[in-house]
């Protein structure tokens, strides 16, 4: 089997998954092949797709593959949807961005955090299988602890958490974007405000804020607003 027919056999194979697919499993589809392999194979693909101006490429998330259109084309994208896309607000972001970087993390210190109540905002992205349940402390009360899923991962872009930006990642982007001219401050959100108003101590643990949810895919799920 050429080089030709294991990209092609790839490109089916990611396009007809129903989710991410690693590269160690399509590794096994493939004769005389291996997770290396397939990652140039992949690699190739994007490159062909850039070359001949495709409307998609291949995306890593959540540990493996998938399909999906071109950020440009999400307001075409977003008009055809049957399904409407998962929208979470301030006060859901800033939750799930204090779980995906202090995880595992107890409700009581994501409260601490934020200086307000989380439950519900809890209780609607654990709905939204954003948030899992991880487990309990092993200190007294055993309280339950919150995690990010897979799910997260796909919906944020990213092939693992260690993917996540760091606080001096973000401080570089900010810099950038001041130097640039545009303005590095987001519009201040409910929940932002109630971390502030919680006192200097509250709002330096806070953690930094997620990256951009990415455009609507061209295979299930869909994408994020806010």
């Amino acid at each position: 089997m050429d080089q030709d027919q294991q990209r092609r056999i790839i490109e089916a194979v990611v396009l007809a998954s129903p989710e991410p697919i690693s590269a160690a499993r399509i590794a096994e589809l493939l004769p005389r092949c291996n997770p290396t392999k397939v990652r140039a194979l992949v690699k190739e693909l994007n490159e062909s797709y850039v070359e001949s101006h495709r409307a998609f490429e291949i995306w890593e998330v959540a540990g493996g593959y998938q399909l999906r259109s071109l950020p440009e084309f999400a307001p075409y994208l977003k008009q055809i949807q049957k399904t409407r896309p998962l929208r979470l607000s301030g006060a859901a972001l800033e939750v799930l961005s204090v779980v995906a970087y202090r995880q595992p993390v107890t409700r009581a210190e994501i409260d601490h955090i934020r200086g307000v109540d989380s439950g519900a905002v809890l209780r609607s992205l654990l709905d939204r299988q954003l948030v899992r349940i991880a487990g309990h402390r092993e200190v007294p009360g055993r309280p339950i602890v919150y995690a990010t899923t897979r799910r997260f991962l796909e919906v944020f872009g990213l092939s693992r958490l260690g993917d996540l930006p760091n606080l001096r990642e973000l401080e570089d982007i900010t810099e950038g974007d001041d130097e640039a001219g545009t303005p590095s401050a987001p519009e201040t959100t409910e929940g932002e405000a109630a971390v502030a108003s919680a006192g200097d101590a509250n709002a330096a643990e806070a953690p930094p804020p997620l990256p951009a949810p990415v455009a609507p895919p061209m295979a299930p799920p869909g994408g994020v607003t806010h």
